[in-house]
């Protein structure tokens, strides 16, 4: 963290009580850490939002393993985007639902494509693609490039 600075902001007494509210129940010990968590998340949003940032995320499915061909779909479609795929995890909620995890990272833009591909699978009951920014501490990474390759084990032939 850098050089704190003071601000002074003006807010309603009603939409102040209402936040003291909030984080108290969030757990957080003051308003100045609730602010900038606010912050960083209105930040993260925007530099996820640029198609070319490079993003870091989950894809959270709930589906039907019963549902016909639904996990041939979901392997197949993983395997397609498997530059995209990080880490997966797979557990049993009950008789009939699963729960599938995966962790990505890429362009937001290829990533949120992706994340709306399994979400759109017939089968799947629900799903949620959450995406943030490796680090805050730059400006916005649109257009970062390493000069140098990473050797990333889990990944075969990159």
């Amino acid at each position: 963290m850098g050089e704190l600075s003071r601000i002074g902001i003006a807010l309603d007494s009603d939409l102040l009580k209402r936040f003291d509210r909030s984080i108290e129940k969030s757990g957080y010990t003051n308003r100045s850490e609730a602010f900038r968590d606010l912050i960083r998340d209105r930040l993260v949003r925007e530099q996820t939002a640029a198609p070319g940032a490079t993003v870091v995320g989950t894809v959270t499915l709930i589906f039907d393993h019963h549902a016909s061909g639904i996990t041939e779909k979901l392997t197949e479609v993983q395997h397609e985007h498997h530059d995209l795929v990080v880490s997966t995890s797979h557990a049993h909620l009950d008789h009939d639902s699963c729960l599938e995890v995966l962790i990505v990272h890429g362009k937001a833009e290829r990533v949120q494509h992706f994340g709306d591909i399994l979400i759109g699978l017939k089968g799947v009951q629900h799903g949620r693609l959450v995406m943030t920014v490796p680090s805050l501490d730059a400006e916005p990474i649109l257009a970062h490039s390493h000069s140098h390759t990473h050797e990333h084990p889990h990944k075969p032939g990159r």
